[in-house]
């Protein structure tokens, strides 16, 4: 999709953005003119076409290092890494909850405080957090994500409210069921619960997802800032 203001010729820093959601956001991006780096474990799909750096995102050396590396000025940034260990409370051990912390909140925190000196600086970033529905209701199994997700909800109001003033807006979108490899690999009343939530007639598909992102990204949004937009077919309603 063509059109979305601001964005051109801009610099962008995508983590997890070889595969899934993180690699549609990725594509959606370089469609519309931005130089794309991926922060990630291993490159994906199509990696010519996007700046990979390993990066372990946990880790705030890591980060730095690589953030040290930029060839550019980075003005977007998406925050999008994360993983799942989804066991009940009792079944849940200390790695399992530790890891999801680290990867999926503590990761967006490293980032961010990495980048944001030099959005600061220039008076203008935008960054976008990939959060969850499951971070606002909750889920079964999913203590340790849950978790995760709703830190980023509060991580992105309190950096809205820091980094405003220097013209940087933070916003998150809250994905659902989202139709990614992954998800069509889960078990088939996995899916069928899920479609079952939806008042739309289709679950969402990682494009989807893209391009509520693309708009918060762009000048489209110059003006909303603290926000959490929901891309779920209605799952959450």
């Amino acid at each position: 999709m063509k059109g979305y203001p601001g964005l051109k010729g801009r610099s962008a820093v995508v983590t997890g953005g070889a595969r899934g959601i993180g690699l549609a956001i990725t594509r959606s991006l370089i469609d519309q003119g931005v130089t794309v780096h991926v922060f990630d474990v291993t490159p994906g799909e199509g990696a010519q076409a996007y700046q990979f750096h390993k990066v372990d995102i946990a880790d705030s050396a890591s980060v730095n290092g690589a953030v040290a590396e930029l060839p550019e000025q980075i003005s977007l940034l998406v925050n999008n890494a994360g993983i799942t260990r989804d066991k009940s409370l009792v079944k849940m051990t200390d790695d399992d909850w530790l890891s999801v912390l680290s990867v999926n909140l503590t990761g967006a925190f490293n980032v961010t405080r990495a980048l944001a000196p030099a959005m600061r600086e220039a008076g203008y970033g935008r960054i976008v957090n990939i959060t969850s529905i499951n971070g606002m209701r909750g889920k079964f199994g999913q203590s340790n994500y849950s978790a995760s997700k709703a830190g980023l909800i509060g991580l992105t109001k309190t950096l809205a409210r820091e980094l405003g003033p220097k013209g940087i807006t933070v916003n998150a979108v809250a994905p659902g069921m989202v139709l990614t490899e992954m998800a069509l690999a889960l078990p088939e009343e996995i899916l069928a619960k899920a479609r079952n939530e939806c008042l739309l007639p289709e679950m969402a598909a990682p494009e989807d997802i893209a391009y509520a992102v693309l708009f918060l990204l762009s000048d489209a949004a110059r003006m909303i800032t603290g926000e959490v937009i929901r891309v779920d077919a209605g799952q959450y309603v």
